[in-house]
């Protein structure tokens, strides 16, 4: 197996908060000054690269003095800010020893989820790595509430691919990589070198949160690497105890587990609703529109609608299910939720009869929706 990190030009690098902190003991300042070396190697080289990095709230808890991660809220942004600064300083710190400049971004899902901020936070990332800049990401936890938080960086890791077209996400883990079974529980469990990405038994094989310090497991690895193929990126999981990991993955070495993408590209527009993962609404479908959408990629006409839940506006993301309650597509909806449900399952040209006006004959069009 050649690894596709010889070939990428564009990386993103996640590492997790149990290499970062040294397994949650403070934060491994040997072990960041290892990846700034080996990532200013992959800059010699010609790669950009984005560092996605856990960490803040496992290091403000050691410098709070707290030997369980808490899980009220509050204690959690109050742990970040206290961790930021020290996580900051230490990569700037590392950076600086092989003469290159780093960026902090601090991001939340709400940064992602709207349309504008979503492009100017891709501007911004896109102008720093044509600076040589090395942008260090993390969620901004010192905001965020259970309701806009990406729940764990391998998420953020994949929307941060997705955001700057990477080639490649790879994802710094504890373990080597991905096994048909656990093989803590499991003796004869085979480790798997290469897949597709999106193959549902991956997701079976995967377990629960890895470890006490992060909030993730194998299976927020499964699903991030699912979101990157997206925008055809392919993902790596390895370990970051291995000795040079990203200069011999860029050498072509095949360690860890690689997960390969399709080979088509979504539009950048219907990549960006495909990320959506906080939805205003759901529409369900009937069975031909459910099916018309799912297979022949139609527009979604108010005809084929039978039941609208939540409430919306014109313009916002909302998903489209069908008559089980599966998600059939997602997309920028072009009435809203009181209006779409004076119009369901009337035909186009009822349309202005009913509303006295009509924005558009279609519920949702094509270009506004991707299927999933």
């Amino acid at each position: 197996m050649r690894s596709v990190i010889h070939a990428a030009s564009r990386i993103v690098v996640k590492v997790g908060s149990s290499l970062v902190t040294n397994d949650g003991k403070g934060l491994d300042l040997s072990a960041l000054a290892r990846w700034a070396a080996e990532i200013a190697e992959l800059k010699r080289r010609g790669k950009q690269v984005v560092l996605v990095s856990s960490g803040a709230i496992a290091e403000g808890c050691q410098r709070l003095g707290w030997s369980v991660r808490p899980k009220g809220v509050h204690e959690l942004q109050a742990a970040a800010a206290v961790g930021q600064m020290g996580l900051c300083q230490a990569y700037e710190t590392a950076f600086r020893e092989f003469g290159l400049k780093t960026a902090q971004i601090l991001l939340t899902h709400e940064d992602l989820a709207d349309r504008t901020r979503y492009l100017n936070a891709r501007s911004t990332l896109t102008t720093l790595l044509n600076l040589n800049v090395v942008p260090i990401i993390n969620e901004n936890d010192t905001v965020v509430t259970d309701e806009i938080r990406f729940g764990d960086n391998d998420t953020l890791g994949a929307l941060v691919t997705n955001l700057i077209e990477a080639d490649a996400l790879i994802i710094l883990t504890d373990q080597q990589g991905l096994y048909t079974a656990d093989p803590r529980k499991h003796p004869d469990a085979v480790f798997v070198h290469e897949a597709q990405a999106g193959d549902a038994a991956l997701e079976d094989m995967a377990g629960g949160a890895g470890s006490s310090v992060g909030t993730g497991g194998m299976i927020t690895k499964i699903l991030a690497a699912k979101r990157s193929a997206r925008s055809g990126a392919a993902t790596v999981i390895a370990c970051g105890r291995e000795h040079d990991v990203l200069s011999r993955l860029a050498d072509g070495e095949g360690i860890g587990t690689q997960l390969l993408a399709p080979t088509n590209r979504m539009a950048a527009r219907k990549q960006w609703l495909a990320d959506h993962l906080k939805l205003t609404g759901r529409i369900v479908l009937d069975h031909g529109a459910a099916q018309a959408v799912r297979e022949r990629g139609t527009s979604l006409l108010p005809v084929g609608v039978t039941a609208i839940d939540g409430d919306f506006l014109r313009g916002e993301a909302v998903a489209c299910v069908d008559q089980h309650g599966e998600e059939v597509a997602r997309g920028l909806v072009n009435y809203s939720s009181d209006e779409a449900r004076l119009i369901m399952k009337k035909t186009t040209r009822e349309i202005e009869a009913t509303l006295g006006y009509m924005v558009e004959p279609e519920l949702i069009h094509r270009d506004n929706m991707v299927t999933l």
